[in-house]
């Protein structure tokens, strides 16, 4: 018998955590420029969780026969069992038409582009089967939210946004490439593309640094441009830093042990951060 918690697990319902934040600072930055709407706030909320439904349960699906030969991932729901399949395509289903619903009850734009944000959330699964750039598909999924927010509030897009949307896609696909270090020998013997497969550790730290140092430059060309109390801005944005820093210090080429969990928690902990200060000063400044 499948339990709803099974669900919240099959889509790693706290991971959450990594776009969310950021698709509330756009919320905010767009209720500032045009006003308030509870109902805007609920629909953003909601998009935002049936559309990382819809994907990561996309994600388990067609991943089920990999999960289960991977020692890694053998206890997912869907290879474990907890979950069927037809389950997980009624899932799937369900959240894909919701998130197409609720983002067509904000204006036209939204609803013409969100058949886009699928293609692209929903598409990132099938990316590892022939390119090694599947890490920045995945950073361009999260990097729209944003953007997207901030439509949704306005109907329109803001270049703040844009660079905004810059910083997480960069952020993202960096400290995918890292965590897609646990898997390079099955990536490898299954021939699945990933920059860890096709570079090997160090290459891939090199290029996940490379996208993280623009990471920095981003967030110090957004702490400019945006319109925000600067003290606000410059403490979140020296923890979400100094957060980035600390796990590309705690993974060397001959020691990955400190990739996993706690890995996904400072991810999860450097976006609230950077988004509670950003937040707090767009508000103090308006």
């Amino acid at each position: 018998m499948t339990h709803l918690k099974d669900y919240f697990s099959l889509v790693k319902f706290s991971h959450t955590a990594f776009a969310l934040p950021f698709a509330l600072i756009g919320y905010t930055a767009g209720v500032l420029a045009v006003g308030f709407d509870p109902w805007v706030l609920v629909g953003v909320l909601g998009c935002m969780v049936f559309a990382r439904n819809a994907a990561m349960g996309f994600n388990r699906l067609i991943d089920r026969r990999f999960d289960a030969e991977n020692p890694r991932t053998a206890g997912r729901e869907i290879p474990a069992g907890k979950i069927s399949p037809r389950a997980a395509r009624w899932f799937v289903g369900v959240n894909a038409a919701a998130f197409v619903a609720v983002a067509g009850m904000f204006n036209l734009l939204t609803l013409c582009l969100s058949p886009v944000v699928l293609l692209v959330v929903l598409g990132y699964s099938y990316t590892k089967r022939f390119t090694a750039l599947c890490h920045l598909v995945l950073g361009l999924g999260l990097a729209m939210a944003p953007s997207a927010a901030y439509i949704a509030v306005t109907g329109s897009l803001a270049g703040a946004m844009v660079g905004l949307s810059v910083l997480v896609f960069t952020w993202v696909a960096g400290f995918d490439i890292i965590y897609a270090l646990q898997d390079i020998d099955f990536d490898r013997s299954e021939r699945l593309h990933s920059i860890p497969a096709a570079l090997g550790v160090r290459g891939a730290l090199r290029v996940s640094g490379g996208l993280h140092v623009v990471t920095v430059a981003m967030v110090v060309w957004l702490g400019w441009l945006l319109p925000l109390s600067a003290a606000f801005y410059w403490v979140g944005a020296g923890l979400f830093l100094a957060l980035l820093g600390y796990q590309h210090g705690i993974v060397r080429p001959g020691d990955l042990s400190k990739i996993g969990p706690t890995f996904g928690l400072t991810n999860g902990l450097a976006s609230f951060l950077y988004a509670v200060f950003v937040i707090l000063g767009l508000i103090s400044s308006w």
